[in-house]
């Protein structure tokens, strides 16, 4: 395409009188910025805020071996930065080039990314400086008698460098902060909101580079707001910078790749136990030694922490990631606050499991005092019939027993089974205990949104809307005591006791599930192909366990055969929405995920499939949706199983039965033994993060107050 120089340049929009140009009028010309214009729209997406001119000081004082680093503060950064070290400093003959943009000593060819051990590399950050600020450097290095200061603006020297005493090292100061940028600087002119985020900054620094002192205060102050010195432990650095409360209440924890010869990562660092609190999430995160910010990390303890320590869902996180450089890339942000990681999902399911680990183990080691609580003054009546404990809450005071709340949720003290004698199950001495499995309670790292048809959305909202918040508040923050029969558990709340419907409360807790995740399952696959036909028959027989002769199994026959037919006819649909799959024979090959590290009672496989057939409304959409994750729901519920409990009511079936097997006896001890496992570790921690009770389970049983 050829441009008609000789045209006189096309008028802007807004300088005259039509908004839109004829047709027939030539486009206006594409030109070259102006190169100072260039610099300064970079400057201001490299330097966003006095703490990212901060951030990039420090690194290069970091890269430059320094073992002391002090950082002083005028208006949030906005009036005046100083950035002092005791690096090995700058050669006089770099200072010329030192503030140009893409100068830098850390890397020569793109190649030395791969391999890039220093934090910085791009050499735009001290550029960027000199375009929207003052920039003075005053430098020496080893063996110099003197040192030497050199202002710059715009990238250049302003003079050339002037002889000065100096102490070893490098010392920049950033004056009036965007300056020539005046919608920034007047949306960052509140100093209050920046100088916490430096102060924030420089405490992340201080943990990691146990070896290196910082400090930083406001400019003009007598005492520092941080000051740490070198450490020789990292627990000691975290005690210095945040405190002794966060420091006593961390686990230590580490993992890495076993096979060393395809080394994929090592992590060691701190994560708090159950005992810390906090409003907000702390997560301090090193890759390389680089300071890094990684979200998907983040969500996915924060799960951990919900499912585990509900009342410690607010961590404090300190890792330390070590990875080859050339399985990190450094170069996805322009602050380089972010980098992008080879295998990250591996990495990130590594160090989630661990920390789930060690959260759990830290648990069952871990006693918890009982604390005092206020009750109503009606109760007190009951204080002289209840026999005093030892605990004393100060001098001849005694705590009554029925002022005791249980506090920990592992503590085997507060569990059902400390005042029981339940016979331990052969199959699970056998095989070393179900806690040994203990598999993850986890949310998708990246969950979608749900469908975005209405009648699902509108099934959404009457769960929200219909949920009741004082059980709501009884879910979300209940103890589980244990199992009260084959029904109810036992739970506590408070001071107050309540049994609570498992069945029920799953049944629901599947339903929401199902219409949370529509569209998005993952995929149960069944080993063999089963046939529906089959069934749907064994369901009818179930239902009517003495049929009246032929005609009536020929009847059977026709309804099963129908119901194959239309679930046959519904196949794409109940694939695509539900992850139901049954292929153009009429089999069941695969099952819907509904709660992750929960598989349904396959026994009641034939059940559901009746179900399928018979209660789901087809010719209404949300109707249709409502059934079919009725009908799931149902079937994921945590039912008992089948077999009698051997060691409850109904243990003496196993006497009275002939032909049972010591195997059949496992078999039975092991499903309810798991069952239980899967209501306290599965059910419980899920109901926790997702479960909205409806108002119904006020009335209807399902919760009653002991």
């Amino acid at each position: 395409m050829e441009f008609e120089t000789s045209d006189p340049p096309t008028p802007h929009p807004m300088e005259t009188d039509t908004v839109h140009p004829p047709p027939s009028q030539d486009p206006p010309r594409i030109h070259r910025l102006d190169e100072s214009v260039v610099n300064r729209i970079a400057a201001g997406e490299v330097i966003q805020r006095p703490v990212s001119a901060v951030k990039e000081l420090v690194e290069n004082s970091i890269d430059a071996g320094s073992t002391s680093i002090n950082v002083s503060v005028k208006d949030g950064g906005l009036k005046f930065i100083q950035v002092s070290d005791d690096g090995h400093g700058i050669r006089y003959e770099d200072l010329p080039i030192l503030c140009e943009r893409h100068t830098t000593s850390k890397l020569s060819a793109f190649e030395d990314l791969q391999s890039i051990k220093s934090m910085g590399f791009r050499g735009e950050a001290l550029a960027s400086m000199t375009y929207v600020a003052h920039v003075t450097v005053t430098t020496i290095t080893s063996g110099q008698l003197h040192g030497y200061r050199v202002s710059y603006r715009d990238g250049v020297m302003e003079h050339e460098p002037r002889a000065c005493a100096a102490v070893k090292g490098t010392q920049i100061v950033i004056e009036n902060l965007f300056y020539n940028m005046i919608a920034r600087k007047n949306s960052l002119k509140n100093s209050a909101d920046d100088y916490p985020k430096i102060i924030d900054l420089l405490s992340r620094f201080a943990i990691h580079h146990k070896n290196v002192s910082f400090s930083c205060k406001k400019h003009g102050a007598s005492t520092a707001d941080v000051h740490s010195v070198a450490m020789s432990s990292r627990l000691d650095a975290i005690r210095s910078v945040y405190g002794v409360s966060v420091a006593r209440n961390l686990i230590k924890v580490e993992a890495s790749d076993a096979d060393s010869s395809s080394f994929i990562f090592e992590m060691n660092g701190f994560v708090s136990d159950s005992n810390y609190s906090a409003k907000k999430t702390t997560m301090v995160l090193f890759i390389n030694e680089r300071l890094v910010e990684c979200t998907a990390l983040k969500r996915a303890i924060e799960i951990v922490y919900s499912a585990t320590l509900p009342k410690a869902s607010k961590p404090f996180i300190y890792i330390s990631i070590t990875l080859p450089p050339e399985h990190v890339d450094v170069n996805v942000h322009p602050t380089k606050r972010e980098v992008s990681l080879l295998n990250q999902e591996v990495i990130i399911e590594r160090i989630q499991s661990t920390i789930e680990l060690k959260l759990r183990n830290f648990n069952e080691a871990s006693t918890y005092p009982e604390h005092a609580v206020d009750i109503s003054p009606a109760s007190k009546a009951a204080a002289n019939k209840v026999s005093p404990v030892n605990t004393s809450t100060s001098g001849s005071q005694k705590t009554y027993a029925y002022k005791m709340v249980r506090t920990d949720l592992q503590d085997p003290s507060g569990r059902l089974h400390a005042y029981m004698q339940v016979k331990p199950s052969r199959h699970l001495e056998r095989n070393c205990g179900l806690n040994s499995l203990r598999p993850s309670i986890r949310q998708r790292r990246n969950p979608k949104e749900a469908a975005d048809l209405t009648s699902v959305q509108e099934l959404i909202n009457e769960v929200e809307h219909g949920c009741h918040s004082d059980l709501l508040d009884i879910v979300r923050n209940c103890t589980y005591v244990g199992m009260a029969d084959d029904v109810f558990a036992l739970l506590q709340h408070n001071t107050h006791l309540y049994l609570a419907n498992v069945v029920n409360m799953s049944k629901e807790l599947m339903y929401q599930l199902v219409l949370q995740r529509f569209g998005y399952f993952n995929a149960i696959q069944l080993s063999d192909l089963v046939p529906l036909q089959e069934l749907i028959m064994l369901a009818l027989k179930e239902e009517d366990p003495d049929p009246q002769g032929v005609e009536d199994d020929n009847l059977k026959a026709k309804i099963a055969e129908m119901n194959v037919k239309l679930l046959t006819e519904k196949a794409e649909m109940l694939d695509e929405y539900f992850g139901i799959h049954v292929d153009p024979q009429g089999n069941l090959s695969r099952l819907p995920v509904i709660l992750d590290q929960h598989t349904p009672d396959m026994d009641r496989v034939p059940e559901f499939a009746l179900c399928l057939g018979n209660d789901v409304v087809w010719n209404d959409e949300k109707i249709c949706f409502q059934t079919i994750a009725a009908a799931l729901g149902n079937f994921y519920a945590m039912h008992p199983p089948l077999l009698p409990n051997p060691s409850g009511d109904n243990s003496d079936f196993y006497n009275r039965a002939e032909g049972v097997d010591d195997e059949l006896i496992s078999e039975a001890e092991n499903a309810w033994a798991q069952r239980e496992w899967s209501i306290q570790h599965v059910l419980f921690p899920s109901m926790r993060l997702f479960f909205k009770p409806p108002t119904s389970m006020a009335a209807n049983g399902t919760f009653v107050q002991v």
